[in-house]
């Protein structure tokens, strides 16, 4: 019984890609708390106009992880916002909170 919780712990690091963390949680490890708020702008647009401006587009988890990922500026404004790479947030949390900013 007990090998059989090890190997299905083990199974769900793996399914998840190792992603523990609330989205909530995610984000205040990587930082993204410090420029971003659910629904006021700080430094970042708040996570309530992040979801609007993408609000039905297709594919935009991705695409949104993808600019986590490079960095950028421009969408929202001059201010630039950081590269945020995979030991910064895995791709599996980075997936969650992108998920969780876009039910915002």
């Amino acid at each position: 019984m007990r090998h059989s919780r090890i190997l299905l712990v083990a199974a769900l690091a793996v399914a998840t890609g190792g992603a523990w963390a609330s989205p909530e949680e995610a984000m205040n490890k990587a930082g993204c708390m410090a420029c971003h708020a659910k629904d006021k702008k700080l430094v970042g647009p708040s996570f309530k106009d992040i979801a609007a401006k993408y609000k039905g587009q297709a594919d935009v988890v991705p695409k949104l992880m993808e600019k986590v990922r490079k960095g950028g500026s421009g969408v929202f404004g001059p201010v630039p916002m950081a590269p945020n790479p995979p030991d910064k947030i895995n791709d599996a949390d980075l997936k969650s909170a992108v998920e969780f900013i876009l039910k915002s």
